[in-house]
């Protein structure tokens, strides 16, 4: 069941969406070759703990983290650990949340460590662009399909693949509510959008297959191809005046983001 919020909510949800951006603002600070995930993520932990909030993410269905660390070929869902080193010209997705008063943040970006190579720019320069264009599309009275047309379609007509099993989702005081939201679909299908949804769009795009496989940690989401994958996301309110990006800086300045394709 689609819970829809008040403006009231909304307004509410805002720390959580703010202090979920802080904190992948300060991870993006970090990225350096020779860094360990682990490393980000104790340090992620210990700002989101600072700052009056809880890791969304540790201990939700049994996951270690309080970040998701996914380099290169991995897609989402990666594991911190003290072994993972960065090295120079990896690209590596962050998925940060932050639980405020309730209300549980969600957002993601893709850092470069170092240079990567122009090709892998390029997935997360179109891969950023197609999160802008799905925003644009979470407006009342558009459908589920309209925002993940947008995703897939410009995806698609740069030669890149779209993961279809992991999806975005609607969030509030829940991690994960209703509706799923796709990457993929057909202009004027699926779910109409209301005033008053929260949903959290997180285009997932490959260079290559979209095709991939869970290690066996049972979280991380590898391609089956090897070739790397970038991953984006932020959480909308969809209100009567347009989209309104709730992981946004609402109590600057914070960290500055670092690497990765721009804002």
């Amino acid at each position: 069941m689609i819970q829809i919020k008040t403006p009231h909510d909304i307004e509410e949800y805002r720390a959580a969406g703010s202090l979920s951006k802080a904190a992948l603002r300060l991870a993006g600070t970090l990225v350096k070759p020779g860094v360990s995930t682990l490393e980000i993520d104790r340090a992620v932990e210990g700002f989101i703990r600072l700052h009056g909030g809880t890791p969304a993410f540790k201990g939700y269905g049994g996951f270690p983290g309080s970040i998701c660390a996914s380099p290169n070929e991995s897609i989402v869902h990666g594991i911190p650990s003290n072994t993972m080193f960065l090295n120079d010209g990896d690209i590596i997705s962050i998925d940060t949340g932050a639980t405020v008063n309730g209300w549980v943040g969600d957002n993601a970006w893709t850092f470069y460590v170092g240079n990567p190579s122009e090709e892998v720019k390029a997935l997360c320069e179109v891969t950023r662009d197609c999160l802008k264009a799905a925003i644009e599309q979470a407006k009342p009275g558009n459908r589920l399909g309209d925002i993940g047309f947008a995703v897939q379609s410009l995806a698609e007509s740069h030669g890149y693949g779209v993961v279809r099993e992991y999806v975005g989702h609607g969030v509030g005081r829940s991690m994960h509510e209703d509706p799923n939201v796709p990457n993929y679909g057909k202009k004027g299908r699926g779910v109409k959008l209301q005033a008053g949804m929260i949903i959290a769009i997180e285009p997932m795009i490959t260079l290559g297959l979209p095709s991939n496989h869970v290690l066996p940690n049972g979280w991380t989401v590898n391609t089956d191809d090897g070739l790397p994958a970038a991953h984006y996301e932020n959480t909308i309110a969809i209100t009567e005046d347009g989209p309104v990006i709730l992981t946004a800086d609402e109590e600057g300045p914070w960290c500055p983001m670092q690497g990765g394709a721009k804002e």
